[in-house]
């Protein structure tokens, strides 16, 4: 039986945002199939807490590593995970973070999730920039196979890293079925009256909320009834955003309730009037995904991997046109049933994709990585 490692070392839980949600699914999926090929984690010790389940359903060795601090991470992966690798025999290691370490000693597989540093650098420190354009494309060119989450993703590696798209391989996102919530509980739980749009991301600066912000000031002109709802995490953008929101005079109509439990999040995408999504930049936009599936109507920007996912079945607007994005929410605030159509458009669209068929390509991939198969 051939031994396949997967690194986890770069997963801080509750710090990755989507990448972490994408990985732990996939490995979800596949511990329900059978397999032939011995797995073995290698995570933070807070992997165990933040993902019981995974904990008892694979071999896992915990790095004696703290996740808050990326240089002791980093070394742990030259170093710890290297003598790991040879003592368990690991034939085949999955970096499912992005970067390879530089002392390797399997057969490699790596996941990029996106290249944005290379469209927005203004995004991110000098530090990072520099780790990134340095170990990014020296990964993808030790990898045997690299894995990413969308078509529009898999197009730029290929493009910017200059890799032969024969290694290149899309792993798509899936969604999870999870029992509902009762809506007018969680309406009621966070405040929330009469109709509303909603916008799940942390805030960070490529989420775009200024101009989303800037859009719904305009539709309340018309429509002074209507809530903006903005949950995720608080980014580098946070002040900036409680600052325009001040200076628009629309405090009492923006609710920021931060990180909220996936189940609550669920019951919003239910009531939403839609899902606005102004991201300038997405490696795939799961929750875009996430909402078609509730039946909850999508607008999002015509940008990055966005309008792969969303195709036919939302709105695609210019994600810096403020305009655009007023013209679509206050139509879709009028158009009932335009709005109930875009509703089971997506529904239809969001059943294409399933973590089962997803871990069913990424064990095919481990398997062409090992060299079991053409």
């Amino acid at each position: 039986m051939e031994k396949v490692g997967i690194n986890l070392l770069w997963l801080v839980p509750g710090v990755v945002g989507g990448s972490e949600t994408y990985t732990t699914r996939l490995l979800h999926g596949l511990v329900e199939r059978s397999s032939e090929l011995d797995y073995t984690l290698f995570a933070l010790p807070e992997f165990a807490d933040a993902h019981p389940e995974l904990a008892k359903s694979f071999k896992i060795t915990f790095a004696p590593v703290s996740g808050h601090w990326k240089s002791f991470r980093v070394a742990g992966e030259n170093s710890w995970l290297a003598a790991q690798c040879r003592r368990r025999h690991i034939d085949l290691i999955h970096h499912a973070g992005g970067t390879v370490p530089v002392v390797r000693v399997a057969r490699s597989v790596l996941t990029v999730h996106d290249l944005q540093y290379l469209y927005y650098p203004e995004y991110f420190t000098k530090a990072k920039l520099g780790y990134l354009k340095t170990m990014v494309p020296r990964s993808a060119e030790a990898a045997r196979l690299v894995l990413t989450p969308s078509e529009y993703t898999r197009r730029t590696v290929i493009e910017r890293l200059n890799i032969d798209p024969s290694i290149v391989v899309v792993v798509p996102h899936g969604i999870s079925p999870r029992p509902p919530q009762a809506a007018s509980d969680v309406r009621a739980r966070y405040g929330i009256k009469g109709r509303f749009f909603l916008y799940p991301a942390i805030t960070y600066p490529h989420k775009n909320h200024l101009v989303l912000i800037e859009a719904f000031a305009r539709v309340l002109e018309h429509y002074p009834d209507t809530m903006l709802v903005l949950t995720g995490a608080k980014g580098s953008m946070e002040v900036r955003i409680a600052k325009e929101v001040t200076k628009l005079k629309i405090r009492d109509k923006v609710l920021r309730l931060g990180y909220i439990p996936s189940a609550d999040l669920d019951a919003l995408y239910t009531e939403a009037v839609a899902m606005t999504f102004p991201s300038r930049f997405e490696g795939f936009g799961a929750p875009v995904l996430e909402a078609m599936a509730r039946r909850c109507p999508v607008i999002a920007s015509d940008a990055s991997a966005l309008p792969e996912v969303v195709q036919d079945a939302g709105y695609l607007v210019s994600p810096d046109n403020s305009d655009q994005w007023a013209q679509a929410m206050t139509y879709l605030l009028t158009e009932d049933v335009s709005r109930k159509e875009l509703a089971e458009s997506g529904l239809k669209r969001a059943t294409e994709f399933t973590w089962g068929r997803a871990a069913d390509v990424l064990e095919d991939s481990y398997r062409h990585a090992l060299g079991t198969t053409l």
